[in-house]
């Protein structure tokens, strides 16, 4: 015998997604949805414990001020592209195929003002490159399109 509660059940709530483009050095854009991770408690969540991301989706880090920032897969099932980005929005670093659920340290190299999670492999399969400019209001770039 089955029995089914009438009490709402409380779910998570849903981050809305935000968009966000890259423009390559060639000119072309690519388009992602991403949620937004832009404090304490939702950058060190992450993607944690989650075991997909949807094609054309990923995570924006804010860390809202330019600062050295470490990373690490614990938890973390997908394996993924982190693209650290600059205070204007530049890519200025890349690390492809993040290895799941491993405690190695991923560094940003330099101090960078937000990171993107991307489904591993969408770096190479869409061109991106260190030099890329990501738009998004964060950046304070958005509809802008000057070169550096």
């Amino acid at each position: 015998m089955l029995i089914f509660s009438l009490l709402p059940v409380s779910l998570p709530a849903a981050t809305p997604l935000e968009l966000l483009a890259v423009e390559r050095a060639d000119g072309e854009t690519v388009h992602y949805r991403v949620e937004i991770a832009d404090d304490a408690a939702s950058r060190r969540a992450g993607l944690m414990h989650r075991h997909d991301l949807p094609v054309g989706n990923g995570m924006l880090f804010d860390y809202h001020e330019p600062r050295p920032v470490q990373m690490w897969m614990k938890n973390t099932h997908i394996p993924l592209d982190m693209l650290f980005i600059d205070a204007e929005g530049y890519i200025v670093h890349i690390v492809e195929h993040t290895r799941p659920l491993s405690r190695e340290i991923i560094d940003s190299t330099q101090p960078v003002r937000a990171v993107l999670e991307v489904n591993a492999g969408s770096s190479d399969r869409h061109g991106l490159r260190v030099g890329d400019r990501v738009c998004h209001r964060i950046f304070n770039n958005t509809g802008r399109h000057d070169a550096r």
